[in-house]
């Protein structure tokens, strides 16, 4: 959520900034500032009221002490006008506090400077690739179809079981995604980030502190009983960790990782985007997260980048980052870089990590404060990427490392998995 005093301060920079993503922002930020104006004249008047009020009361008691009841009894009406007012001014100012934020809730945030324009994907900004596209020859086969000649995950079977979208690994598939969860958790924790194991489910609160809810497009499984929401990322119980929080300066940064399934319902999705592992309702993922000094964002997001690149350059696999323009960046980030791998057999890129710097949005959501050398209360910096999702690197390596004899199994995760070829 976007703070108020930025708004108030940046109203021409806000609504040029939003304009990247395709919006004009105009009459909601207008809105926004006429709210907060009555807001704060509301406010000012209460203030304004309850002292008074506590003002007469304390005459009275003074007027009752020295016997000056009829003058006692005059200001005890007065005091009794002052908060049938006050109640007034109370719930009004409720009101437009709620008003106000449920239009804040709905601003997405301002996108940095270097975020190009653009509408669709294929305006986003390559800004680096490696490696070579293996030349696999016409017989290359696409991994849903190497998945059923090795019979190593079963879509039909998840299908039965649950529906589509909820495959189940087997045997060599199944050895195959744990030991990409056990590398990437290691390279993470060997790089600074400390490893949670984390709820699967969360409240509205944790929700709305990250910026899933309100649930604008329909995507998170709702347990409706108990409120509870299955997460679409460990970001959700990741950050809100830290939600109300105020740390001290010399506290940052902190850096987490960990690893869940997570749970997305995908509405609306269809078509060949969806065949085999390439948009799953239930996978796995491993996720790093970084709090930070705002002065350090920008640094810690382009080391972030540069850990997944080490992980993607181990792995041998050929990829690409992009930088997301302004209609394909997310509701919460400030700057996006998207890494995407290639599907040989496929012959399309596929994404399998996004790395983003949210700046204030989500610790003013989640009042995730510190505090600075001079004891002022500042909001911190919250970062966030895949380290890495598991389905198409895992479809990347099937396809890419696909031979007449086999799956070979990249060198790096050799010693993960005890075997070094499917088939």
């Amino acid at each position: 959520m976007l703070q108020l005093s930025y708004i108030r301060e940046n109203k021409k920079k806000v609504i040029e900034r939003l304009s990247k993503r395709n919006l004009d922002a105009t009459t909601m930020v207008e809105e926004v500032i006429a709210l907060d104006e009555q807001r704060r004249v509301t406010q000012s008047k209460l203030d304004g009221i309850l002292a008074e009020s506590n003002r007469f009361s304390k005459e009275i008691g003074n007027l009752y002490k020295s016997g000056e009841v009829q003058k006692a009894n005059l200001l005890k009406e007065k005091t009794l006008q002052l908060k049938e007012q006050s109640k007034e001014l109370s719930e009004n100012l409720s009101d437009l506090i709620n008003t106000l934020n449920n239009l804040l809730y709905k601003i997405p945030n301002v996108p940095n400077s270097i975020v190009p324009k653009g509408k669709t994907p294929e305006d986003n900004l390559e800004v680096f690739s490696h490696g070579e596209i293996p030349d696999l020859g016409a017989s290359a086969l696409p991994h849903w179809e190497l998945a059923k000649k090795y019979d190593i995950i079963d879509f039909e079977l998840g299908n039965k079981i649950t529906g589509a979208g909820f495959p189940v690994y087997k045997d060599k598939g199944a050895k195959l995604q744990r030991a990409l969860i056990s590398y990437f958790l290691d390279k993470n924790t060997a790089a600074g980030y400390t490893e949670y194991q984390l709820p699967h489910l969360v409240n509205e609160d944790s929700g709305f502190g990250t910026g899933q809810l309100p649930d604008k497009e329909g995507q998170m499984y709702h347990v409706t009983e108990d409120n509870l929401y299955l997460i679409p990322t460990a970001e959700v119980p990741a950050t809100n960790i830290y939600r109300g929080d105020l740390l001290q300066e010399n506290d940052l940064p902190i850096a987490l990782t960990g690893y869940t399934p997570c749970f997305r319902r995908e509405a609306g999705s269809y078509g060949s985007d969806v065949r085999g592992l390439n948009r799953l309702h239930q996978f796995d993922k491993v996720e790093i997260l970084r709090i930070e000094h705002p002065d350090n964002s920008y640094n810690a997001l382009d080391s972030m980048v540069e850990h997944v690149k080490g992980i993607l350059n181990e792995l041998k696999l050929p990829y690409r980052i992009l930088r997301l323009c302004g209609g394909d960046l997310g509701f919460t980030s400030a700057l996006t870089y998207d890494f995407e791998v290639y599907s040989t057999a496929q012959k399309k890129w596929l994404e399998i990590s996004s790395v983003s710097n949210f700046e204030t949005f989500q610790a003013n959501r989640l009042k995730l404060r510190y505090k600075d050398k001079e004891g002022k209360i500042q909001l911190c910096h919250t970062l966030n990427g895949s380290s890495l999702a598991l389905p198409r690197v895992l479809a990347g390596i099937l396809e890419n490392y696909q031979t007449e004899d086999g799956i070979l199994i990249p060198e790096v995760l050799r010693p993960y998995t005890s075997f070094d070829q499917i088939n």
